[in-house]
């Protein structure tokens, strides 16, 4: 697996005062169904922002992204649209460079990101929270099967896919999502609006 992360160009220190959310986890953790799930629940509430991310695939059921070919991101990652990018399973992926007024602004920013950015998100932005999702790999290839996406080649690939520099103790929250979708999902609207520096609850 090839991985390039790179920041866009800018002068100045760590981002702030907002924070981004950094959601992680092998594929078929069910991240986006998590993500999904916190954007209804919190959508009302200005103090949260869902960017979609660029991605070079097509789209496919209930995944949320901006589809573009290998020519268009590449032009586009020239010409400073992107916050972050990296490469995963032979896609380039990226999240908007609108970001940065997001967290400007004060908001809380979640994004389905990749391990192997922290690092880079951490240089960038001054206040970068790790929401680690887990469960076990037979319930993964579960989900990757029923998710119809890949090929059964494809999906293996995924199964078997490990970030080498990453440590799961680095997470500041872990939730595992082998459970239901309501209460995963009841764990990341908690998480974020507890990170320090983001906005709390509404009373």
């Amino acid at each position: 697996m090839s991985l390039d992360a790179r920041e866009g160009a800018r002068d100045s220190s760590p981002l702030g005062p907002g924070v981004l959310a950094l959601i992680v986890g092998a594929s078929g953790v069910g991240k986006d169904a998590l993500i999904a799930g916190a954007r209804t629940i919190l959508a009302d509430d200005s103090r949260f922002a869902f960017p979609e991310r660029t991605i070079t695939r097509p789209p496919h059921g209930s995944e949320k992204h901006i589809p573009i070919s290998d020519a268009e991101f590449a032009k586009a990652a020239q010409d400073g649209q992107f916050a972050l990018t990296w490469e995963a399973h032979g896609l380039s992926y990226a999240v908007p460079a609108s970001i940065d007024e997001m967290i400007g602004r004060g908001q809380t920013v979640i994004v389905n990101s990749s391990r192997a950015i922290t690092g880079a998100a951490r240089q960038r932005y001054a206040q970068v929270h790790l929401v680690l999702i887990e469960c076990p790999l037979a319930v993964r290839a579960e989900r990757l099967a029923q998710r119809g996406r890949e090929p059964a080649e494809s999906v293996q690939a995924r199964l078997m896919r490990k970030v080498s520099d990453f440590d799961p103790g680095e997470a500041d929250v872990r939730i595992d999502n082998s459970g239901t979708l309501a209460d995963g999902v009841a764990a990341l609207v908690a998480a974020l609006r507890s990170f320090p520096g983001g906005p709390k609850a509404q009373s």
